[in-house]
C-alpha cells in the first residue's frame, strides 16, 4: 500500500511510515491530557514540572548511551527492545497511575525512549537519499497530522468515563497499538548496511574505546558554525516543544477555563488546516526557499502564541484563529528544519553525533519543566511567552545562517 502511495519511499522508509499511524494516533488522543490527568490525581503543578524535568533528565543519559547502544546492537534491535520497554510498559504504568510515585516510575522509563528515537532516525536516514529525506520527514509530519485528526476521540472518551477513566483508556490504548507498531516495523525494515558495520566496529572496539571515541563527535557537533546555527535552532525548537506539550493543555483548561472535553479539538482543527497546508502551500515553496519557509513557520507561531497571552478569552474563535497559525507555521517548518538537521550530519558518523546533539538538547531543555512549573505559579501566561521568545530566537538564528549560506560560508 505505501509502494502504491507514496512511490518515492523506498527500503526501510516505507516500513518505517507504514506503522508509524499505529504510535501517533493514540499517542496524539492521550497527550491532550496527558498533563490534566496528572493534575486531577493529585499532582500540583510545580510537581509536574520536576517530573518533567525527571524525564529529561533519564532522557539524557539514555541519549548519551544511545549511539553505542545504537550501533552496538544494530538499528533494528535497539529500537525494538527500548521501543518496547520505554513506551508499551511505560503507558501501563500510566494506566494504572494512582499517585506521584507511578507517574515518576513511569516518566522514569519513559525516558529510556531517546534510543529508540536515534536508532529510528539511524533506521529511516541511512538509506534515503538525501534528495528525498524532506520528502519522507514531510510524509512523517503529515502522518502526525493525521494522528491529530484522531484526538476528539480521545475528547468523547473524556466525556462519557470522565477525565481519570477516560484517560487511562487512552494509555492502555497506547500500549497495544504501540507494540503493534513496533513489532510491524521490525518485521518490514532491514538492518542498514552502515548498522552492520558498526555493530562490527563496535564489538571489535569494546565500550571503553568506543565512549572515548565519542570525543571525536562532540568535536563534530562545534566544526563549523554552520552546522551550529541549524542545531541550535533545532535546540530551540525542541525547547519550546516540551514547554508546549507539557503546560499548553493546561493553560487553555486552568487559566482559560475552556471545557476540557473542547481541548481536543485543538490538534483536530491543526491536523486540518496542516493538510490544507500540505495541499495547497507546501508544492509552491521551491527548493532553494526551504530556509525562508522555516523563518516565515517561526513568525507564524511566534504571533499564534502572542494572541494567547495579549488576549486571555475562552472564546473559540480566537484560540482557534490561534491555533490555525501555528499549525501552519509548524507545517512550513518543521519538515525542512529535520531535513536541514539530519543533511548536516555525516552517515557514518549519525549515530554517535545524532546521540551527542540529543545530549545538548536534553541538557539545555532539561530545566523547562521546572522552570515552567515555577513560572505557571507566578502567571500563567509565563510558560507562553518562553514559548514565544524561543521562536523569535530561532528566527534571528535562522536569518544569521541564511546570511552565511548567501555569502558562501555554508560549511564553515
Amino acid at each position: 500500500m505505501a509502494r502504491t502511495l507514496f512511490p518515492r519511499l523506498r527500503g526501510n522508509s516505507r516500513g518505517c511510515l507504514a506503522f508509524e499511524p499505529f504510535f501517533l494516533i493514540p499517542y496524539s488522543m492521550m497527550a491532550t491530557y496527558a498533563t490534566l490527568y496528572m493534575y486531577e490525581l493529585g499532582v500540583s503543578e510545580t510537581n509536574i514540572g520536576w517530573i518533567t524535568t525527571l524525564g529529561l533528565m533519564v532522557q539524557v543519559m539514555s541519549a548519551f548511551m544511545s549511539g553505542y547502544l545504537t550501533d552496538r546492537m544494530g538499528r533494528k534491535r535497539a529500537i525494538l527492545t527500548f521501543d518496547v520497554l520505554s513506551w508499551s510498559v511505560a503507558m501501563l504504568i500510566f494506566a494504572f497511575s494512582q499517585n506521584i510515585w507511578f507517574f515518576v516510575i513511569a516518566t522514569f522509563i519513559n525516558g529510556l525512549q531517546r534510543v529508540p528515537h536515534v536508532a529510528f532516525y539511524c533506521l529511516i536516514v541511512e538509506d534515503t537519499p538525501k534528495k528525498d529525506r524532506t520528502y519522507v520527514f514531510t510524509l512523517l509530519q503529515i502522518i502526525g497530522v493525521v494522528g491529530g485528526l484522531f484526538a476528539p476521540l480521545g475528547g468523547l472518551l473524556v466525556d462519557h468515563y470522565g477525565l481519570v477513566d477516560g484517560t487511562r483508556i487512552m494509555y492502555v490504548m497506547c500500549s497495544v497499538l504501540m507494540t503493534f507498531q513496533f513489532i510491524g516495523r521490525h518485521v518490514t525494515t532491514k538492518e542498514t548496511e552502515m548498522g552492520y558495520r558498526k555493530m562490527q566496529e563496535t564489538k571489535d572496539l569494546g565500550l571503553k574505546k568506543s565512549m572515548i571515541d565519542y570525543s571525536g563527535a562532540i568535536r563534530d557537533l562545534f566544526a563549523s558554525r554552520s552546522l551550529m546555527l541549524i542545531f541550535v535552532v533545532y535546540i530551540l525548537f525542541n525547547f519550546q516543544m516540551t514547554l508546549k506539550t507539557t503546560y499548553l493543555s493546561l493553560y487553555l483548561a486552568d487559566y482559560l477555563k475552556v471545557d476540557s472535553g473542547l481541548i481536543s479539538l485543538v490538534p483536530a482543527v491543526s491536523s486540518i488546516v496542516m493538510l490544507l497546508a500540505l495541499w495547497f502551500i507546501m508544492p509552491k515553496i521551491p527548493a532553494e526557499g526551504e530556509t525562508r519557509s522555516m523563518m516565515a513557520g517561526f513568525a507564524l507561531s511566534v504571533l499564534s502564541n502572542v494572541m494567547l497571552v495579549i488576549w486571555p478569552t475562552s472564546n473559540l474563535v480566537w484560540i482557534g484563529l490561534s491555533t490555525v497559525l501555528a499549525a501552519v507555521g509548524l507545517m512550513i517548518s518543521s519538515p525542512y528544519l529535520e531535513a536541514a538537521v539530519q543533511n548536516a550530519i555525516d552517515d557514518e558518523k549519525r549515530a554517535k553525533v545524532f546521540s551527542m546533539l540529543s545530549v545538548v538538547i536534553l541538557l539545555l531543555t532539561s530545566p523547562a519543566g521546572i522552570v515552567g512549573g515555577w513560572a505557571y505559579t507566578l502567571d500563567p501566561r509565563i510558560p507562553i511567552w518562553i514559548i514565544t521568545g524561543s521562536f523569535a530566537a530561532a528566527f534571528v538564528f535562522l536569518m544569521i545562517y541564511l546570511n552565511r549560506v548567501r555569502g558562501g560560508k555554508a560549511y564553515s
